[in-house]
């Protein structure tokens, strides 16, 4: 991540495989520095090499201790962060977490979008993360703020087409394939193809309600926003 001095550390324990390793190679994306491990059999091993600036950390862990417990006793020796994530979505679990000192509580399914929001909002809040703001053209992403506006006039968006465009704005010119695009904004690559299009056909429709076409289609390969560069499409 360009905008701070070393990627934020964020350490992962998640008992489900495909999930772990599709979160990692999302955050990892996203500039992310990540450890991801299935269990809480050696945390404090982990979180005292690791160093991480947030654990990410599931509630329902099949063995040893299950989250809330994992958030215990690194509550005992530090003040790290502490995001949930869990398929529990009862207000007592909740509440339990936010009473453990939990800074958020994400419940499955989720877009990957909204957990890189969630992750980036822990982050700034202590300080670890400053976002960057993109200009292109007229166009103006805020990540702080989470504010687009186009020719001074605020374009409202919702979570998922910020973070879509934010993407896009990271790299100006670069062409971003839609299984490249499912698996940075949602996480996942066995979603249909058609998600990406109406999401871009929606950003599309927004940003030329102020200005010229901004997001453009590059035949067989995929989208970019601004002028062509020599960057490979991903």
């Amino acid at each position: 991540m360009g905008w701070m001095s070393s990627p934020a550390r964020l350490l992962i324990v998640e008992d489900d495989g495909s999930l772990r390793e599709g979160l990692a190679a999302v955050l990892i994306a996203h500039g992310f520095d990540v450890r991801a491990e299935s269990d809480g059999r050696h945390f404090e091993e982990v979180a005292e090499s690791f160093r991480p600036d947030l654990a990410i950390l599931d509630i329902g862990l099949p063995v040893g201790d299950d989250g809330f417990q994992l958030a215990q006793r690194l509550r005992a020796t530090s003040d790290v962060p502490v995001l949930f994530v869990t398929a529990a979505d009862a207000l007592q679990d909740r509440l339990r977490g936010f009473e453990l000192g939990a800074d958020d509580y994400l419940v499955k399914p989720f877009a990957m979008a909204e957990l890189l929001a969630r992750v980036r909002a822990v982050l700034r809040r202590c300080g670890r993360l400053v976002s960057p703001v993109h200009q292109i053209r007229d166009l103006v992403v805020d990540e702080m703020e989470r504010v687009v506006t186009r020719a001074g006039t605020r374009i409202e968006l919702t979570g998922t087409e910020f973070e879509l465009l934010a993407t896009l704005a990271r790299t100006p010119g670069h062409v971003y394939s839609k299984v490249r695009l499912l698996s940075l904004v949602w996480g996942f690559d066995e979603y249909d193809p058609n998600l990406v299009e109406v999401h871009i056909s929606a950003v599309r429709r927004k940003l030329e309600a102020h200005g010229s076409r901004l997001i453009h289609t590059e035949r067989g390969a995929g989208y970019r926003l601004g002028n062509a560069t020599n960057q490979r499409t991903t």
